[in-house]
């Protein structure tokens, strides 16, 4: 439910991801810092460098015999994940063209296609404008989209968003190699249907959250900016799953503008013991949400729980033919995850 949409003209343009190994601590550390976690709900821009590079795009390169794209006479579409060229590692865009400058007799490139990996012979050519070689490609080694930030932890100075991982279109977590996430605002907001689900429709800020670090199994997680101001944030404590009754609870979400407000839900079942983290039913009965959303939409993951006070976990995703429904995962996970 990580949503990717245009940035503002501050930023670039970005491509749909639908979007790990999990670094675990023991939860007895929160029992000592609790009193430093805060409830979150707003809405967040993740500007995030993956360690790899996709074609997004195929292009003409101007040369002194015309135009030509040796890209697309070798065989390479959009889609594609460079992996190696001449056999030297492609981990980020600037890496193409410093391993194209280079001076081979031939140029072999390795990519990733449907899971398959395939070696393309490619013949780059002299652009006319830079005098560099060039393959007439596109590409990106970074994601960006919108999300729910779930809480502050102010006393270690870390904050935890999502709820669950940033795939690729093979499903496959995407590694991260650090990224920002930004302040933003939701401006709009695509109704959820049966069959459809909705989504969220926001634009980033200047001002940051803090710096992206992890993406794991469960959400997106950094060290918060230091100038971070946590004191409009309500302070919360957690609770277990274990702690978790079959009943009203309520989520935090922003559908518009920057300030989150509080749901109303239903926790129709508890499963402690999910192994995809997807430890609650819930089902949406504020009639305000579901007039404004349809219900639950893409980029509201992330989004708190929250039952007696307590924060017992995170939104993560939506059933398809029921918007009303959805998952979430327990908050003891998404803790001892970083």
């Amino acid at each position: 439910m990580f949503y990717k949409k245009k940035l503002f003209k501050a930023f670039l343009s970005f491509f749909a991801v639908v979007l790990c190994m999990c670094f675990f601590v023991p939860f007895g550390a929160y029992a000592e810092t609790g009193n430093g976690l805060y409830l979150g709900g707003f809405p967040a821009g993740f500007v995030l460098s993956t360690t790899k590079v996709e074609v997004v795009g195929i292009c003409e390169v101007l040369t002194a015999k015309g135009t030509c794209s040796p890209a697309r006479d070798a065989g390479i579409q959009s889609g594609d994940v460079i992996v190696k060229i001449n056999g030297e590692d492609v981990k980020k865009t600037s890496d193409v063209n410093e391993i194209i400058a280079r001076e081979y007799k031939k140029y072999e490139i390795e990519i990733l296609r449907d899971g398959e990996r395939l070696t393309l012979p490619v013949t780059p050519v002299k652009d006319l404008a830079s005098g560099g070689k060039r393959l007439g490609i596109l590409v990106k080694d970074s994601i960006n989209g919108i999300g729910t930030v779930t809480y502050i932890d102010k006393t270690n100075n870390k904050f935890a968003s999502l709820g669950h991982p940033i795939t690729d279109n093979g499903n496959q977590i995407i590694t991260i190699n650090g990224g920002t996430v930004y302040n933003s605002l939701i401006y709009d907001v695509k109704k959820g249907v049966r069959g459809t689900p909705g989504e969220l429709r926001g634009a980033f800020e200047s001002s940051v959250i803090g710096q992206a670090e992890l993406n794991c199994q469960c959400g997106v997680y950094g060290t918060l900016a230091e100038n971070f101001n946590c004191s409009n944030l309500v302070k919360v404590s957690k609770a277990s799953l274990n702690d978790v009754n079959i009943g009203t609870a309520y989520i935090y979400s922003t559908v518009y503008g920057k300030e989150a407000e509080m749901y109303k839900i239903s926790i129709v079942k508890v499963d402690r013991n999910n192994k995809d983290n997807r430890n609650f039913v819930i089902k949406v009965e504020d009639k305000r949400l579901i007039e404004k959303t349809g219900g639950i939409v893409q980029g509201m993951s992330g989004s708190p729980i929250v039952q007696d006070g307590r924060l017992v976990g995170a939104v993560t995703h939506v059933f398809v033919n029921d918007p009303t429904r959805g998952y979430g995962i327990g908050i003891d996970n998404m803790l001892n995850a970083y």
